[in-house]
């Protein structure tokens, strides 16, 4: 067999046809989200508690993170300027 029908025979799976999964991690641990958010994991901590943090799921003991909220939870924090009116009302509101 040549070359040429060996790869028509055993095609390869692109990167794009692997499940999402295999590709990047869905959820994230409080550690793991603190570093892709790049804060204290003591933050996220917090934040559960007193709120305003990301959205979390909780699957027994463990505190697991979706990668979307995270990143819905840091656009929702998207200001062009510290006199934003949202910012500002964001701000009286201690968060």
């Amino acid at each position: 067999m040549t070359r040429t029908q060996t790869q028509t025979q055993f095609p390869q799976t692109p990167q794009s046809a692997q499940p999402a999964a295999k590709r990047t991690a869905r959820y994230l641990n409080n550690t793991e989200a603190a570093e892709f958010l790049r804060l204290s994991p003591r933050t996220l901590e917090k934040q559960r508690v007193i709120g305003g943090g990301p959205r979390f799921r909780k699957f027994g003991r463990r505190v697991m993170y979706a990668i979307d909220d995270l990143e819905a939870w840091a656009n929702a924090r998207s200001f062009e300027m510290t006199c934003d009116p949202e910012y500002v009302a964001l701000r009286a509101a201690g968060r």
